[in-house]
This record gives C-alpha cells, sequence and structure tokens, in this order.
C-alpha cells in the first residue's frame, strides 16, 4: 500500500518538475515593454475599431428597423 502511495508521489512530483521547466523556458518581457507594444498596437489599429470608429449604418444588423407604408 505504501508502495504505490510513494509511486504516486513520485508521478506527481515528476509532472510539477515538467511544469516548472516549461513554464522557465517560457521567454518573457518587461511589463513596460509589454504596455508600451500593446499601447502602439491599439494606436494602429484604432482606425479598425468598430468601438471607436463606430458601425456604418448600411452594415449595421442592430439598426432600428425601417417603418413602411403603404398607399
Amino acid at each position: 500500500m505504501s508502495n504505490n502511495n510513494a509511486s504516486g508521489n513520485l508521478a506527481v512530483a515528476q509532472k510539477a518538475v515538467k511544469q516548472l521547466r516549461l513554464e522557465a523556458s517560457v521567454r518573457r518581457i518587461k511589463v513596460s515593454q509589454a504596455a508600451t507594444d500593446l499601447k502602439n498596437f491599439c494606436l494602429q489599429n484604432a482606425n479598425k475599431d468598430p468601438l471607436l470608429m463606430g458601425v456604418p449604418s448600411s452594415d449595421n444588423p442592430f439598426r432600428p428597423p425601417k417603418s413602411c407604408t403603404l398607399f
């Protein structure tokens, strides 16, 4: 019974070491550099952002329907 528990603990420890090695190999940059890159990206793409520029009425599926009158 304790041999099974020990092998289970070993498997958990090996999995933790594998995860730690994976996290240690991730390329990292400074927060200030990431913030600058994000700001530049947002400024470069602001003209394509529908939240900033709005959606043309002809392309807006949520525009209020036009009323029809019959003569």
